[in-house]
């Protein structure tokens, strides 16, 4: 399962600037499943041009492979970046569900880009070996 987050005020489209995003939804998916996992709400959500507010995003997105949002600033892309989370810029009101369903076909056709870094086994999950023969390694 990878885990998107989504700057959302209703949980329905994508209809918020990262910096300055009321909530996120944060769903996990795999070729054929979607679920929420969680919904974060945050109170201040002025775009004053203060770095700190970034600080509580980005850190609630720890273990998200991408971030959809209708702007993000170049301080946060290159903190997202350096996280490990990609960031996903879309129109505002692209529906969260049509891009569940992109991420979802291109999971099942073989991800291509961010999303099969983000779809590779991790090291230590178990599946190791698979990752190693995929790589071309034998005895």
């Amino acid at each position: 399962m990878i885990a998107i987050a989504f700057a959302s005020s209703n949980r329905d489209v994508v209809d918020e600037h990262f910096g300055a995003a009321s909530a996120f939804a944060i769903l996990e998916l795999d070729d054929t499943t979607a679920r929420l996992r969680e919904v974060a709400q945050f109170i201040d959500t002025a775009m004053d041009g203060h770095e700190g507010k970034l600080d509580a995003k980005i850190a609630l997105l720890d273990g998200c492979a991408a971030v959809y949002a209708c702007a993000i600033g170049g301080s946060a892309v290159q903190r997202l970046l350096a996280k490990g989370v990609q960031p996903v810029k879309v129109d505002e009101g692209t529906k969260i569900d049509a891009l569940v369903k992109q991420l979802q076909a291109e999971l099942a056709a073989g991800p291509t880009g961010w999303l099969a870094k983000a779809a590779k086994p991790k090291a230590g999950s178990g599946d190791r070996f698979a990752a190693m023969a995929d790589e071309g390694w034998e005895e």
